[in-house]
């Protein structure tokens, strides 16, 4: 069965400070940090990449990075623009943001055809998660009793905050089955000197979370009929939405809504390697550091 690595590299990364963040050199050889996703998604056994970005950094993300996958693996592009909308939907004028990671999905539903593991293209995953990504795609159904089946990677949350300022995090919590049940965002998130990790819930009141919390770092396991499902419900969002320049169509919460509304199971594959991403230009140094002994 044919499976594909569907990195979303369309962000703006406003908190980086300066560039396109996920074009920052980390390798030795001037590699970037997706590059270390592909090479242990091809080891993984994944067929193909698709590269969702946008019309303005193509021309420098070929030259430094996408001239380099394309001879590893079969590699197509898609891109995200705000212009991508149903008809009758336009964006405001003062909007400079994308509309977020499902929205990202939508922009690339033309040349996704297969089971596909999404991730994001400034985080360093590790192996195990592509591997069991990998295995569950290949071998379960797009649906089972009339419920979607999907993965998720879950990491522990200890595993996955900077040193250098608070981050926003799914926290994630499963049945006994194993089988995701809610995704809870939770923000400004911070280790705090007595090593207790707190956040913020959605109305600003402090929240206590624990070190060995499961949280979602967009690393999902999907069929490509889930796309099906966030097409449907973009206009709702749009309807909604649009007027607030700062909404996003978040992918974590299409997929709380269709394991609430009883139209997915998510199995949640615990992974126990320490993530690496920069959300600040301080993080470099420490991820140039993890991933200066790793050959690719």
């Amino acid at each position: 069965m044919k499976t594909q690595l569907v990195i979303m590299a369309a962000g703006i990364g406003s908190r980086f400070g300066h560039g396109i963040k996920q074009l920052e050199k980390i390798g030795k050889n001037g590699e970037v940090i997706m590059e270390y996703s592909v090479s242990e998604a091809i080891k993984a056994g994944f067929d193909e990449v698709v590269v969702i970005i946008r019309h303005e950094i193509e021309k420098d993300f070929k030259e430094i990075i996408g001239n380099r996958i394309d001879k590893k693996i079969s590699t197509k592009y898609a891109f995200q623009e705000l212009n991508k909308l149903p008809q009758g939907f336009t964006a405001p004028a003062d909007r400079k943001k994308p509309y977020g990671t499902a929205h990202c999905l939508l922009c690339a539903k033309d040349i996704i055809d297969s089971p596909f593991c999404v991730i994001n293209a400034d985080d360093y995953y590790g192996v195990e998660g592509f591997k069991k990504i990998h295995d569950f795609l290949i071998s379960n159904p797009e649906k089972e009793n009339g419920k979607i089946k999907s993965c998720m990677a879950g990491f522990k949350i200890g595993n996955t905050l900077s040193d250098h300022g608070t981050v926003t995090r799914g926290v994630c919590t499963a049945d006994n089955e194993g089988n995701l049940k809610s995704v809870t965002e939770t923000y400004e998130i911070k280790r705090r000197e007595d090593n207790e990790i707190y956040g913020e819930d959605e109305n600003k009141k402090e929240v206590h979370v624990d070190k060995n919390s499961l949280v979602s770092m967009n690393m999902w396991g999907l069929p490509k009929i889930f796309l099906e499902e966030i097409d449907k419900r973009f206009e709702d969002f749009l309807k909604k939405n649009n007027d607030n320049i700062k909404s996003e169509y978040l992918l974590p919460i299409v997929i709380d809504d269709l394991i609430k509304s009883n139209q997915m199971n998510c199995k949640v594959l615990s992974v126990n390697d320490k993530w690496y991403g920069i959300t600040y230009e301080n993080d470099v140094p420490l991820v140039k550091n993890a991933l200066k002994d790793i050959d690719i």
